[in-house]
């Protein structure tokens, strides 16, 4: 009886098309983002679940998508352009983590670029979280009634708190496998802390986000490396972000205006280089301080 129970609670979250339609779970990132610091900072966050499978990811960029499609349309009937990067607020966090059902296998993955086209490298890995589920410790948090677990993950010891009551094994960032959603996470030294805020369904659910759909060459396509091969073409980028376009920008180019605008192209590639190299350098307090091969890849 409660397995039939969980198989009609969880169909109702997926009622329609599950091509079409997604669960959006809202929770908040409270994290300190520098090894030293004393202040914590809060950036909202989203778990985006469809039938088959799952997104997590900073929830900046998707909160912007109306109010660029206005600029854009603005743009497109003007024929002025206009430099979106200026009104647009960057996210605390690029990274992505996609987790496949039922297998709850994971891919990690951070959007770069090769010359100027825009590509999203990951890395694959099935290994499971060993969670300690402590009977006795129960709470509510906002409307759910939740359930302690504990665990060692990247590092640092984790404590969740999940509930029953949406039969879905799945949570922010990799963490997953516990018989709930999580709705609250964080470590012991509190660098890391998610809540869940709260939740919506999505019709006409697309996951790429309405930015990424016009952008140069689109929106980019996973390719999946080694996780050996993915951490050396990530820290090699984050020094020198510009470094594979850098041999394309030819002197003539760089002193030419860009259209409808008095900035030159050189101005604008100094000023994306000053944005990256400040965006990577503001957090120096990863989440997984240490992290374990992964088992899959290419």
């Amino acid at each position: 009886m409660k397995k039939l129970l969980s198989l009609v609670l969880l169909t109702a979250f997926f009622v329609g098309n599950a091509q079409e339609t997604a669960n959006r779970f809202f929770y908040e990132l409270t994290f300190k983002p520098k090894k030293e610091a004393e202040t914590t900072e809060k950036v909202m966050t989203v778990l985006d679940i469809t039938k088959d499978k799952s997104i997590y990811r900073d929830y900046t960029i998707l909160a912007q998508d109306s109010i660029l499609k206005v600029q854009v349309e603005a743009m497109q009937k003007s024929g002025v352009f206009k430099d979106l990067s200026k009104s647009i607020t960057q996210p605390k966090f690029a990274f992505k983590v996609r987790k496949s059902y039922p297998s709850m296998k994971y891919t990690y993955s951070e959007t770069i670029s090769s010359g100027f086209t825009p590509i999203e490298i990951g890395y694959s890995d099935d290994a499971k979280i060993v969670w300690k589920i402590d009977a006795s410790a129960k709470q509510n948090i906002g409307a759910y009634k939740t359930q302690k677990a504990t665990a060692d993950f990247g590092g640092r010891q984790w404590t969740a708190w999940f509930t029953n009551d949406i039969p879905l094994q799945d949570g922010p960032y990799k963490f997953s496998g516990l018989p709930g959603l999580i709705v609250k996470i964080e470590d012991s030294g509190k660098n890391y802390s998610w809540e869940l805020k709260g939740n919506k369904k999505i019709e006409n659910y697309n996951e790429v986000p309405y930015i990424e759909t016009i952008s140069f060459g689109g929106a980019p396509k996973l390719t999946e490396v080694s996780k050996e091969k993915f951490e050396k073409t990530y820290n090699d980028y984050k020094k020198d972000p510009f470094a594979t376009a850098r041999p394309m920008l030819k002197p003539e180019m760089l002193s030419q205006k860009m259209p409808g605008s008095d900035v030159t192209i050189g101005e604008m590639v100094k000023q994306k280089e000053k944005m990256l190299k400040e965006f990577y350098e503001s957090n120096n307090n990863p989440i997984e301080i240490e992290t374990a091969p992964a088992k899959s890849g290419k």
